[in-house]
């Protein structure tokens, strides 16, 4: 196709100076050559317009003698109109008229079809008065008024102290802090701070947004269970999803593939909260999960994470070995992380060098050279794991063991005088071991290599401010596994709910344990092949504590509950 700068040469419009003198000013100033024509005076704003008109057929419009309707207009978000210079003016049926300074720009056409689910058909107006429009419409509210008193009721429970919040942006990131400048006044950003806000204040850990075919809901995951806050309108759905997008620099044009990206807020006395945003394309409309990293909730103390004395020495003996492999293992959100960065805070000393591999990394550690992993442009585990050995590594702490090739580079990496510390997926520590033997790695290997296997699981604490004492069937305590006469003497307790833990009885979590030492004849039994059950029982004779007795101790400590023990963990 050819250029708008060829096209007026052929026909005779401008001259090849003026054409090269425009190229030139467009250079500098930016923007599209025939605004800069016209601001240079080369051509008159309607001479354009016509002259777009009659060379792709389609009509032209003065967008400044033409009302809009406000709610045609919107159908679009602003971001994408300013993007590519266009607003929405009509609807026949199942076409939109959409006024465009380039009505042979495709990829714009494309974009709102798949936006707004109608066909795209182009008129021509000049890029000044499309301008005018977007700033005209779109300075009005960005919702109805009904729209509005909707969810104001549930903006205004949430919104105590909202003037605390400020989103930190990096200062290089203009476009970003540009459109957000515009949406200021929204109502929809009201919303969008007071979600936030909530979910700091209610110590959530994720913040989950869901668009369904009739509704669109939000949910805060807060100690481990997810809890349903509200439900917006289901057309501010774009709107919402779009500002979180806004907020965490990424590609609101872009609805068909996942991203991920960051927010950083700063509330009141200069806190700060990051929240790693990703978005997922679902069928009724992109979903976006945020999980909370809150810096001051890390808990970095070892002795308050929930492990017993003598599951304590264990782990601490294993980590101030000078080499071998210590392994956490759980599924997504038990803790494995915290475990590990309390480990690295012990380990941490001006003699050592520590390097970690770590996707994504969650919070910045001083003195510890952190690395975050981009598989995009090849940044993987095992690559970064390469590289540390080259730097002169004491300590390593790699993320997740996903392979063989990783795995393989991180046990010959604690064969060779490095402590390695890292994690898998897996149901108990036992099972870690076959984990490892299955990727395939050698089971001599496997057995020389490893320390200790630690897995975990977070279980909820009962409230303080409302823990009663109850009565609890002693059949329902001999089938978890605590023996009858025991039973007997044990005092359970429950939270019967209250306003310091939004009535659910529970406030806060503690970690579960099982720890399993590597001892001389669980290697033997790793050598041998033996399955992990075996190497199961063998390690509880040897005194390994289950996740279901480590639950089970926090019941007697009045820590607990029994559904939690019950829900965390499976009988021996």
């Amino acid at each position: 196709m050819e250029k708008l700068g060829e096209l007026l040469l052929k026909e005779r419009i401008i001259t090849p100076d003026q054409l090269k003198r425009a190229i030139e000013e467009q250079k500098i100033s930016g923007g599209r050559l025939g605004s800069t024509m016209v601001s240079m005076g080369i051509l008159k704003e309607q001479e354009l317009v016509n002259f777009l008109s009659k060379q792709y057929g389609v009509p032209a419009v003065n967008l400044r003698e033409f009302e809009i309707d406000p709610n045609i207009a919107k159908l679009v978000p602003q971001e994408i109109c300013e993007k590519y210079s266009l607003i929405p003016i009509n609807r026949a049926g199942s076409t939109l008229i959409v006024a465009m300074a380039d009505p042979s720009d495709i990829f714009a056409i494309d974009d709102i079809k798949f936006l707004t689910g109608f066909n795209v058909e182009a008129v021509v107006a000049s890029e000044a008065a499309i301008r005018e429009a977007i700033d005209r419409e779109f300075k009005k509210e960005t919702v109805s008024t009904e729209t509005e008193e909707m969810f104001e009721d549930a903006i205004q429970l949430l919104e105590d102290e909202i003037d605390d919040v400020e989103v930190v942006q990096d200062k290089d990131d203009l476009n970003i802090n540009e459109l957000q400048k515009q949406t200021e006044d929204a109502p929809v950003v009201r919303l969008v701070n007071a979600i936030l806000h909530d979910a700091i204040k209610r110590k959530a850990s994720d913040i989950h947004v869901e668009p369904y075919e009739k509704e669109f809901r939000v949910r805060f995951r807060i100690d481990g269970v997810l809890y349903e806050i509200m439900k917006p309108p289901i057309k501010l759905k774009n709107a919402i999803v779009s500002r979180l997008k806004i907020l965490a620099n990424l590609d609101i044009a872009e609805r068909r593939l996942p991203q991920d990206g960051r927010i950083k807020l700063k509330i009141g006395g200069g806190k700060e909260m990051d929240f790693r945003v990703n978005t997922l394309p679902t069928l009724f409309g992109e979903k976006v999960c945020l999980r909370l990293l809150d810096k001051s909730n890390l808990q970095l103390d070892m002795t308050k994470l929930g492990f017993d004395d003598e599951q304590l020495k264990l782990f601490k003996e294993a980590i101030h070995r000078p080499y071998g492999m210590v392994l956490v293992t759980g599924p997504t959100g038990s803790g494995k992380t915290t475990t590990l960065y309390s480990a690295l805070t012990e380990l941490n000393k001006v003699t050592d060098n520590i390097s970690t591999a770590e996707d994504p990394v969650e919070y910045n550690l001083p003195g510890i050279n952190q690395v975050q992993m981009n598989e995009a442009i090849g940044l993987n585990f095992a690559n970064v794991l390469r590289a540390f050995l080259r730097q002169d590594p004491d300590i390593i702490m790699v993320g997740e063991i996903r392979d063989f090739e990783t795995a393989e580079i991180a046990i010959k990496a604690a064969l060779t005088g490095h402590l390695v510390l890292s994690t898998l997926h897996t149901n108990d520590a036992p099972s870690t071991i076959a984990r490892l033997l299955n990727m395939g790695v050698e089971p001599f290997l496997v057995a020389s290599a490893t320390n200790l296997v630690l897995a975990q699981r977070l279980a909820r604490k009962i409230c303080q401010e409302c823990k009663e004492p109850i009565n609890v069937p002693i059949k329902a305590l001999v089938d978890i596994g605590i023996p009858e006469d025991e039973a007997k003497s044990i005092q359970c307790y429950k939270g019967k709910g209250c306003d310091k833990c939004s009535n659910t009885g529970y406030k806060g979590r503690i970690a579960l344990y099982e720890v399993m030492m590597l001892y001389d004849e669980l290697k033997e039994l790793i050598l041998a092949g033996a399955p992990a059950s075996e190497l199961k029982r063998t390690a509880m004779r040897l005194g390994m504590k289950t996740l279901r007795q480590s639950g089970i101790d926090k019941l007697k400590q009045g820590i607990t509950t029994i559904e939690e023990v019950v829900r965390c963990s499976v009988k021996d």
